[in-house]
């Protein structure tokens, strides 16, 4: 198995520390009777609840590129340093974002994302060259 499919294999538990998170944080702040219901009416979220769904947010609009990119490298027989950088770049970048969107650290966040996403530059790369 390439790198990249190791670390999209690994991706899920990554996914799975996102959706508990936001899970765990909305279900604290508004109970477990209010979640399972219709949620009709919901209420304004305190900070951990809205910065856990932003970050969740955040992972879901790259996430799909980061499978393509997997599969497409794996596939194709793409696999070299170019994108097995880019493969760990942007998983363990994804790793350290969700820490510094919780506490809301400033620009080191952005940061964090912008190298995360260079990530998928370096694989989209990878499979042009």
């Amino acid at each position: 198995m390439s790198v990249e499919l190791s670390l999209l294999f690994w991706s899920t538990a990554l996914l799975a520390v996102y959706l508990l998170t936001q899970s765990t944080l909305y279900r604290v702040q508004h109970g477990v009777a209010h979640a399972a219901g219709p949620r009709d009416e919901e209420p304004t979220p305190n900070v951990w609840t809205a910065r856990s769904g932003r970050a969740l947010r955040n992972l879901l609009e790259t996430y799909g590129a980061f499978v393509a990119l997997c599969v497409v490298v794996e596939l194709g027989g793409h696999s070299d340093g170019l994108t097995q950088w880019g493969a760990h770049i942007y998983f363990w970048g994804r790793w350290v974002y969700l820490p510094l969107c919780l506490f809301g650290v400033p620009y080191l966040r952005s940061l964090v994302w912008t190298v995360a996403a260079g990530g998928l530059a370096l694989m989209f790369l990878g499979v042009l060259l």
